[in-house]
């Protein structure tokens, strides 16, 4: 189907009429799951080698910017770091190293020998505490946190490397701290400051004021630096906040696989690049993204909720007659995309995925139809009829092997 007969069958008041906020933004993606998302308490570290598969399949979805992990906490990270930096380089992928560090020497140097022993030019994230309760819990005071500023970018500068200033929980911070210690930080070099809802404490409104108050500030002071974006997911907004961090100026955005991360996690980047694709603002070739998540989950050790958008076991199934008869009635016209959307706000296809039609209590006979159609299976009058009445005695949806038993009596 054209696109224009697309626009006719589908009005889309997402787009249509008044609009409560500023136009999407193209902007670069940073993924952290390899990072953020292994600090969850309930993920496994992966082995290397789904790490390097992780990186792969990311590259391969358009992520342009990616932490490769934490050197700083100790011999295996170090390891793994090295090994990514290494696969990044000699496979000449499409996607940017980059790998976290406290504001102290001993995180940052092993950043900077990984990248002169391998030759691949990897982003310092440096990050430090910044609100006022952070400041009362550890005592510390601004003093010490400026102090801690300008020797960390300086050493990441000195040695050549990328560096952005990270401030932990900014969303709580406030701004006199983080005007002298965004200062600072831009003064001895940093190439870009990353604001973090490291709590998940922000709504969209609060994205807003202080993704402007960083633009505000790095104007007036007159560099260039980028702005990062980096949110959790506590209050369910992560997401969310997310989009509304693009709509408010943000350059680069920060996600994980699955949204995984401390505590509930962080903004989900497979669904970023979901909602960025549906805006139309973002063209590349997603159909290997159901893949990144497969093994992400699996690697991890992280179960995808079945109702999970787009990736989950039940976001494109139906058992219910009334749908499972328009999807069937579009697939007939010979069209995908239509049979993709009839029943869908998201075309399975463009992710890696398909509708699924399934038999239960309450399917009727065009589900069974198509089910057994699609095995290549005789759908005649009497196997229909047997299938029915199992399906009507059930509670739920059938399983394969059980409509495979009726199959298999009917042939007997």
């Amino acid at each position: 189907m054209s696109n224009s007969t697309q626009n006719d069958v589908i009005y889309d008041w997402n787009r249509e009429g008044h609009t409560v906020s500023p136009p999407m933004r193209r902007v670069r993606y940073f993924d952290e799951t390899l990072r953020d998302g292994i600090q969850c308490p309930s993920v496994t570290d992966p082995s290397i080698e789904a790490k390097m598969q992780i990186v792969r399949l990311l590259a391969q979805v358009g992520v342009h910017h990616v932490d490769i992990g934490l050197p700083g906490a100790g011999r295996r990270a170090v390891e793994d770091t090295r090994v990514l930096a290494e696969m990044i380089r000699d496979e000449k992928l499409d996607i940017e190293a980059a790998c976290a560090a406290r504001t102290h020497p001993n995180d940052i140097q092993p950043i900077i020998d990984v990248s002169q022993s391998t030759g691949v030019p990897i982003e310092v994230m440096t990050f430090l505490g910044t609100s006022p309760i952070r400041l009362y819990a550890e005592g510390w005071d601004e003093d010490l946190l400026e102090k801690r500023t300008r020797a960390a970018v300086s050493l990441a500068k000195t040695a050549g490397l990328t560096c952005t200033f990270v401030t932990e929980d900014t969303v709580r911070s406030d701004p006199g701290t983080l005007r002298r210690l965004f200062t600072a930080a831009l003064e001895e070099g940093a190439d870009g400051l990353c604001i973090c809802d490291t709590v998940g404490h922000a709504t969209p409104n609060g994205v807003y004021n202080l993704i402007h108050f960083t633009k505000d500030l790095i104007r007036g002071l007159g560099v260039d630096a980028r702005v990062d974006w980096h949110g959790h997911n506590d209050r369910g907004l992560g997401l969310g906040n997310a989009l509304s961090a693009i709509e408010a100026g943000a350059d680069r955005v920060h996600g994980t696989v699955l949204g995984m991360g401390e505590r509930v996690g962080n903004t989900p980047i497979d669904m970023m690049l979901v909602n960025l694709k549906l805006l139309g603002m973002e063209d590349s070739d997603l159909s290997g993204l159901a893949e990144l998540v497969d093994l992400a989950s699996e690697a991890c050790d992280w179960p995808i909720p079945v109702n999970y958008p787009v990736f989950g076991k039940d976001a494109f199934r139906t058992g219910t007659g009334v749908h499972a008869a328009a999807v069937i009635k579009a697939i007939a016209k010979g069209d995908d995309w239509l049979a993709d959307s009839v029943y869908s706000g998201v075309p399975a296809s463009w992710f890696g995925r398909r509708q699924e039609i399934e038999i239960g209590h309450m399917a009727g006979d065009s589900n069974i139809v198509y089910w057994l159609e699609s095995r290549n299976i005789e759908a005649s009058a009497s196997l229909v009829s047997e299938i029915r009445k199992l399906a009507k005695s059930s509670n739920r949806v059938l399983e394969e092997n059980e409509v495979m038993a009726v199959v298999t009596a009917a042939r007997i």
